[in-house]
């Protein structure tokens, strides 16, 4: 079954990584463009792992994993390479009704990292349901070449033309012709 894109709103919503390994690390740098209040929790992390923490102030704890450990959280990310207990730790949190993320085990995952493009307030997320990781990556490595630098200045420029602007009709075409100037601009390479 193919997972419905969503974006979810961090804001209040506490994060748990349980890893300290290289796709726990993976899993925090694309975490930290959207929110900081992350915890990790591992035996053991690797000095990448130990300077972002330190870098971006994030609370981590330093032990094997228990059970009740995710409770309080609402994501949880399971990075560890024990296939046995990331069941264990996903069927733990359906008792804490919080999403989960197991790196190696798709059927316990409720949702997964896409690939992604973030340039300010865009963000453009990627997706094969697993098909072909290999494609979304290419995908996403393509459109990040189109999609020009100043896209953020131009949303901003946008969101203060629907503040200003009355609604209606007419501020929706306005908005509509702005968009579409400037995305084929993009192609004549006027940007």
């Amino acid at each position: 079954m193919a997972y419905f894109p969503a974006f979810i709103r961090f804001e209040k919503k506490r994060v748990l990584i349980i890893g300290g390994g290289i796709i726990a690390q993976e899993k925090l740098v694309h975490l930290l463009e959207f929110t900081s209040d992350i915890t990790l929790l591992s035996k053991d992390f690797t000095k990448n792992i130990l300077d972002l923490i330190t870098l971006n102030s994030l609370n981590y704890i330093k032990k094997e994993y228990e059970i009740g450990d995710i409770k309080g959280y609402d994501i949880i990310i399971v990075a560890i390479d024990d296939i046995s207990l990331q069941e264990k730790i996903y069927i733990e949190t359906r008792e804490f009704n919080c999403l989960c993320n197991c790196v190696d085990l798709p059927n316990c995952c409720d949702f997964i990292f896409p690939a992604y493009i973030k340039k300010g307030d865009l963000t453009i997320a990627i997706s094969t349901s697993g098909t072909s990781p290999a494609f979304a990556k290419n995908l996403r490595i393509y459109l990040e070449k189109i999609i020009p630098n100043n896209v953020n200045e131009f949303l901003k420029k946008m969101k203060e033309y629907r503040k200003t602007m009355p609604k209606g009709k007419d501020r929706m075409k306005f908005l509509d012709k702005q968009a579409k100037e400037y995305i084929e601009k993009w192609n004549k390479n006027e940007i």
